[in-house]
């Protein structure tokens, strides 16, 4: 099973994620987002940060993580290549994230990721597990 795959949209960039589950399909969509950002084979995973969030349901629960995600990237200056979450039945989760400063002699500079949109964003469940999302560049 691919991790994730993009999908053009009008001056923005979607994309799905996919798992075995939930978990799993979330630790992707961080994956996918920071390869918009950069190219995350190239993010030494050195430094760690771990953050909880709560929401009213599995699809505001994606929007939430993506947008904690961008933030800790905006704040602490740093990209992701590392990813570990553990969703509970009660929409929230518990994630660690790990990756370097950014240091643009070193990294491949791709797009920048202004927001993340509520628009078509989905999460669908079944024997696997596919997200959808799209970020505004």
């Amino acid at each position: 099973m691919k991790k994730f795959e993009y999908f053009d949209v009008t001056a923005d960039i979607g994309f799905y994620a996919y798992g075995n589950n939930l978990n799993e399909a979330f630790e992707n969509a961080g994956i996918a987002m920071f390869n918009i950002i950069s190219n995350t084979d190239n993010i030494t995973p050195n430094k760690s940060i771990t953050f909880e969030i709560s929401s009213e349901d599995n699809v505001s629960l994606l929007y939430d993580y993506l947008e904690e995600l961008l933030f800790y990237h905006e704040i602490e200056f740093m990209l992701f290549s590392d990813f570990d979450v553990e969703i509970n039945d009660d929409y929230s989760l518990k994630a660690t994230i790990k990756g370097e400063e950014i240091n643009w002699d070193k990294h491949e500079r791709n797009c920048e990721i202004k927001a993340i949109t509520f628009h078509q964003m989905e999460v669908k469940l079944g024997d696997s597990v596919q997200l959808k999302a799209i970020v505004d560049l």
